[in-house]
C-alpha cells in the first residue's frame, strides 16, 4: 500500500515540478508565476507525504539512504525557492527541481526504502541528528554546486554574483557538515564503542570535509581565481556522492559498518 502511495507522489510531484524545471526558456517567462505555486504546492505535498511516512514506519524517516533522499528532494527543493526569492534566479530554481526529480525517480525504482526493518546501531538517538544536518549540508552544497554547473555551462567563470552566492552557500553547508561529523562520532561511540575507526565512509566523509575546506582556503587566498574555486565545488561534490551513497559500491563495502544504507 505504501509502495503505491509513494507512486502517486512521484508522478503528482512529477507534473507539478517538470514545468518548473522549464523556467529557463524565455518564452514561457509569463508563466513564472505558476510555475512557481506549482512548485511550491509540490514542496507542501512532499512535506505531507513525509508526515504521513513518519507515522507509517512508526519512526522518523531519516534512517535508510532512501528516505534521506526524500529529505534531500524536500530540502534542495526548499532552497532552490529561497534563493528564487532572494535573487530571483530562475535558472536556479529549475536546476534545484530536475535534481530533486532524479532523487525521487531513483526512490521509485526502488521503494524497498519504505522497509520497516532497522539494525540495532539505527536506534541510536544520535543518529537522528547526525542524517538531519548532512541532509542539510549536502542540500546546501549542491545548491552550490548548481552555481558552479551553472558558470562553466554559460562560459561565466569570472561572474561575481555567481560566486558570492556559491560562497554563502558554502560556507553554511560546511557548518552543517561540521555538525555531522561531530554527531556521528557520538553515535559512532554510542552504538560501537569508538569514535573513529576509519570506515569506508567515515574516511570518505572526511575527504569530503577537507575537500570543501580547501575550497574556502582557496577562496580566502585567491579570491580573484574563480574558475579554480568552481572547479573545486564540482570534484568537491562529486566526493560528496561518493561519501553518501557511492561508498556502497566500492570493493571493501562489505568491510563497513554503514552497508545499511544501500537501500
Amino acid at each position: 500500500m505504501i509502495e503505491v502511495s509513494y507512486a502517486t507522489l512521484f508522478f503528482a510531484l512529477l507534473v507539478l515540478w517538470a514545468p518548473g524545471v522549464m523556467l529557463l526558456a524565455p518564452k514561457l517567462k509569463r508563466f513564472h508565476k505558476i510555475f512557481i505555486a506549482f512548485a511550491v504546492l509540490g514542496v507542501i505535498c512532499l512535506l505531507g507525504y513525509l508526515f504521513n511516512l513518519w507515522h507509517y514506519l512508526g519512526r522518523p524517516p531519516f534512517r535508510t539512504l532512501g528516505e534521506t533522499r526524500l529529505w534531500y528532494a524536500f530540502l534542495l527543493t526548499l532552497a532552490g525557492l529561497g534563493v528564487y526569492a532572494y535573487y530571483r534566479l530562475a535558472w536556479f530554481l529549475s536546476y534545484s527541481l530536475a535534481m530533486s526529480l532524479l532523487f525521487l525517480f531513483i526512490n521509485f525504482r526502488h521503494q524497498e526504502v519504505f522497509d520497516k526493518t532497522l539494525m540495532p546501531a539505527l536506534q541510536s538517538p544520535w543518529f537522528i541528528p547526525h542524517v538531519v544536518v548532512y541532509i542539510e549540508a549536502y542540500a546546501l552544497l549542491a545548491a552550490a554546486t548548481l552555481v558552479a554547473l551553472r558558470a562553466f555551462l554559460k562560459k561565466d567563470l569570472m561572474g561575481s554574483e555567481n560566486i558570492q552566492i556559491a560562497d554563502r552557500l558554502v560556507r553554511l553547508g560546511y557548518a552543517f557538515l561540521m555538525m555531522g561529523l561531530v554527531f556521528g562520532a557520538w553515535w559512532a561511540k554510542e552504538a560501537w564503542g569508538h569514535y573513529w575507526t576509519w570506515d569506508p565512509k567515515e574516511t570518505w566523509a572526511l575527504i569530503t570535509w577537507l575537500c570543501y575546506l580547501i575550497y574556502l582556503h582557496v577562496r580566502y587566498y585567491y579570491s580573484e581565481r574563480t574558475n579554480i574555486a568552481y572547479a573545486f565545488l564540482l570534484i568537491s561534490f562529486l566526493i560528496l556522492l561518493v561519501a553518501w551513497f557511492g561508498v556502497n559500491y566500492l570493493p571493501n563495502a562489505n568491510l563497513s559498518v554503514h552497508t545499511y544504507g544501500a537501500s
